[in-house]
Formats: C-alpha cells, structure tokens, sequence
C-alpha cells in the first residue's frame, strides 16, 4: 500500500508506518508536501565511512586474490587516516571481496578423454604394520575408472618404478600419458614455470613408451578423478572407526586387502558412467593401450644376486639375509639405504618386494623364521623325538632281558 493511502485510511503516522514498512518520520514527510502542494521528498542516498577509502580497498582485494584479511585491511586505512571501526570495515571488505570471487571464479570444463590416453597415479597415508608406516600407490585409468590400490613400504624411485610395472601388466598394457604429482622422483624442480624432469623417470617412460606428465604446483583440480580414488581407497583400508577394520598383522594382509578392495570396486557400476570399469577396461580401453615389455626397468632396484638351491639366503656387503624359501635358485634384485636392505624378486605379475630386512654385520645373519619351510623340525620336535628314543631304548633293554632268561647257554655252571 502505498504511503499516503495508508495514512487516509489510518488517520495515524505510527498505524500508517506499520502497514507500509517505513519510518513514521517519513509519513509525516510525505502528507506535510501533500498539503503544501509540493512534490514528496526524495530518498537521500547517504555514503559511507569507507567511502573515500574504497579504492585502496579494491586494490588490496586484487593483490591478495581476494584472500586479504579485514584486520590487516583496517590497519592499513588507520594509516591512511580512516576513522571509521574494524565492523565497518570488515562488512565492507566482505562485500567487496564476494563481488571479486564472483569476477573471477575458475570455470571447470568437463574433461572428455579417449581410451587408452591417460592414467593418474597419486599416493595415500596407509595403516602401521609392524611398526613401520606403509604408503598406498593408487592409480586410476581415466576413461574406464579402472582402480588399482598397490600397498608400499616407502615412495623411493625402485618402490615407485615397480608399483607403475605391476599396474601396467595389471591393466594388460601401458597407456599413452601418465599424469602425477610434483613428486621429486618425477620432477626436481620448476625453472620459469616449466618442469624439468627426473633423468630416471625420463628414461623409465623411454622404457614403456610413454610420457609422464606433472599437474601444476598446488593445484589438485587438476588431476581429481585420482584424487577421489585415495579418498575411497583409504576410508575402506586404513583402520578407522568408521569401517571398525582391525590392525593389519603383516604386510601380506595389507596386500590381500587392497586386492580385494580392488576387486570389489572395479566390478561395480560406476555412477558417472552407468558401466562396471572391470568391463569397459577388457572390451574398450584395454585394446587400446601400448604392450608392456617383457623386461621391466631393473636397473633402479640394486645388485643382482642368485639364491642357492638349497638355502633362501642372499649375500649383500658381506652380510646375509634371508628371503622366501621358494625363491630358492631364483635370481633377484638387492639394495641397501642407510638403515634398510630390500630384496626385490620380478616374476610374471613384475617387481614385488619380497623382503626388507634392518642392516646387519657379518656373521650375522638377518633371519625371518617365515622364510623357511614349515615342514623344517623345530625345537618341540626334536624334543618329542628324544622322548621317543628314551622310551624306544627302554622298551629295547626290557624286552633284551626277558629274552637272556629264556635261553639255556651252553656250558653255564650252576
């Protein structure tokens, strides 16, 4: 309703006010230039305090990317000799730093990829396992949203190197692109914004046949199919109070859990794509991809050693370390850290570490009892065994007795 028909109906400035959601003041206005014949006032448009400051305001949002704090912005307009308070301020700046996100939002284009072009790699916190943190190797092919999960010790170049082997023989080829991190055993560092590439990661994709290619610094947009994948990858692998999985006894349960994790997730259908990623990998993407060679990259993994016929135990720096008893005649890789050796075997499935023993001294030797075959005798047995020869022996000297007195000897004297 307008202001003065309400006032005729009312006969009230407050009443009049009330129904057309202003001031009584401004009611009285109105009817006064009514009856002085004159036009109604208009509203006056009153400034603001900060008004003479805005445009060191507006300079500050833009030199900060809209991220600048409003007791900093306050500090500096004190300077400037403002009078106004910090509230001020900051309800100012809130709205000029919306209107600056608004102008210069990041627009996000679906990304639409050919099969067989890319696979994304990243990293995961894993669980503890005997003591010793492990990471989680997740990869993701973009097109068929094929997950791998491969459980690692560390996230060295040999560790890294043999996670992409298995994930290549895994998936039955190697994809023309690989997209990763910054990770320093990919990139060592940016010189004028361009990458400039680990020399062995260089000739690792000489090796594939493929290109490895880094996201921009600080910028997990860029690669967030892979991103998702850790997130899942842990919520369901890491002990937590959410999924109430127990501690992981060994590193071979790691390993088993990540398979059938994988196993789990790539025979679903997947939500973006209505298709089970198991499927779309063997009809689609998978004739698509490059072959694996034969050979894998060893020439990162250490010292080739060959384990004896008859004894699971490799020599390295003149000390010795066991490995599992049937890789015994088998050739295998070995390197040493400051603190560590790892044994790395290459079979039909690629690099796998088969075992990873604390530095020892010679005459030493650096034994794990489950590297032996079960079948060998243990203390217990060999106890059970002298019990029985007691016992045999006994029995033995009895029964020699009974037989003595039985036999009449020839030329016995009475």
């Amino acid at each position: 309703m307008e202001i003065l028909a309400a006032y005729d109906l009312t006969r009230s400035y407050r009443d009049a006010a009330k129904i057309c959601g202003v001031s009584h003041n401004t009611v009285r206005s109105y009817v006064k230039a009514r009856q002085e014949g004159v036009q109604a006032p208009v509203a006056r448009q009153r400034g603001r305090i900060t008004d003479p400051f805005l445009p060191q305001m507006k300079s500050l949002v833009e030199q900060s990317r809209g991220k600048i704090r409003g007791d900093v912005v306050h500090g500096k307009l004190v300077d400037l000799g403002y009078p106004g308070s910090i509230r001020t301020t900051r309800y100012v700046l809130a709205g000029l730093k919306s209107k600056y996100r608004a102008q210069n939002t990041r627009v996000h284009r679906p990304w639409t990829v050919e099969p067989g072009l890319w696979l994304q790699w990243d990293y995961g916190d894993g669980p503890v396992v005997d003591g010793a943190k492990t990471v989680l190797f997740v990869a993701w092919l973009a097109y068929s949203r094929f997950r791998i999960v491969i459980p690692l010790r560390d996230k060295t170049m040999p560790s890294v190197f043999a996670a992409l082997d298995r994930s290549f023989r895994l998936i039955g080829g190697v994809p023309t692109y690989v997209l990763t991190d910054n990770e320093k055993t990919v990139t060592i560092e940016h010189v004028a914004g361009v990458p400039v590439r680990n020399p062995q990661i260089v000739a690792f994709a000489r090796h594939y046949s493929t290109a490895v290619h880094t996201c921009m610094p600080a910028d997990p947009a860029s690669k967030g199919g892979v991103e998702n994948a850790v997130k899942i990858a842990k919520a369901d692998i890491v002990p937590k109070d959410t999924n109430l999985r127990s501690d992981y006894a060994s590193f071979a349960e790691l390993e088993a859990a990540c398979e059938a994790f994988m196993e789990d997730v790539n025979s679903k259908v997947h939500r973006a794509t209505l298709e089970i990623p198991r499927d779309m990998l063997r009809l689609i993407e998978q004739p698509k991809l490059h072959p694996v060679p034969a050979v894998p990259v060893t020439a990162s993994f250490g010292q080739v050693r060959q384990v004896p016929p008859n004894t699971p135990m490799v020599t390295y720096e003149h000390s010795r370390y066991s490995v599992p008893h049937t890789l015994m005649g088998q050739r295998l890789w070995v390197r040493g850290t400051d603190a560590e050796v790892i044994i790395v075997h290459v079979g039909e499935q690629g690099p796998v570490e088969v075992a990873r023993h604390e530095l020892t001294r010679p005459g030493v030797p650096a034994i794990i009892d489950s590297h032996f075959s079960t079948t060998r005798h243990t203390v217990t047995d060999q106890g059970q065994w002298l019990s029985q020869g007691t016992s045999a022996w006994a029995n033995f000297g009895t029964a020699s007795t009974n037989t003595s007195d039985d036999i009449d000897l020839e030329g016995a004297t009475e």
